[in-house]
């Protein structure tokens, strides 16, 4: 790529993240090839401070952000006074289903979209929630724990099986 001071990382879109997602660390050469990341955690300015002080945050097209949804830990909103603040932004990507801690409306007036993962691991989720369901109830992983401890050739076996619901 051609830039005019002569650094090609210049020419690439900045995308701002807000908490980076595990997968951002996991494929960081790949992204930085194709995107400058810009994370704020980085920084140990609060978020407003940092958007009004960087030039790079402004001139962000994307914005990401991990799950982050008012109430968890962190408890991170994406309000309409940080999509002011970032001029150049084109969409909002979070990689969690819910998009309730970003202010939807405020990017519809904006023109900014918003994307999300949505029901992209809900199968995935459904299988771990019924295999867990049988493990509790079949209580295979306490039998596990049971044997690597070596409880089990000093008392005997484990039981494995218990009524829950009876008629």
């Amino acid at each position: 790529m051609n830039s005019t001071n002569g650094n090609p990382e210049d020419d690439l879109p900045v995308v701002l993240v807000l908490r980076p997602p595990p997968v951002l660390t996991m494929f960081q050469d790949r992204f930085t090839e194709r995107f400058r990341i810009l994370n704020a955690s980085d920084s140990d300015l609060p978020l407003d401070q940092f958007l009004a002080s960087s030039d790079d945050a402004r001139s962000a097209t994307a914005l990401l952000c991990y799950g982050g949804a008012v109430g968890t830990s962190g408890g991170l909103r994406i309000s309409g006074g940080i999509l002011r603040r970032l001029p150049s932004l084109k969409i909002v990507v979070s990689t969690s289903t819910g998009v309730n801690y970003i202010d939807v409306a405020e990017c519809r007036r904006l023109g900014i979209a918003v994307a999300n993962c949505g029901d992209s691991v809900s199968d995935d989720v459904a299988d771990m929630a019924v295999g867990l369901f049988i493990d509790v109830l079949r209580k295979i992983s306490a039998a596990d724990r049971y044997v690597r401890k070596g409880f089990w050739p000093a008392f005997g076996g484990f039981p494995l099986g218990s009524k829950v619901l009876s008629y």
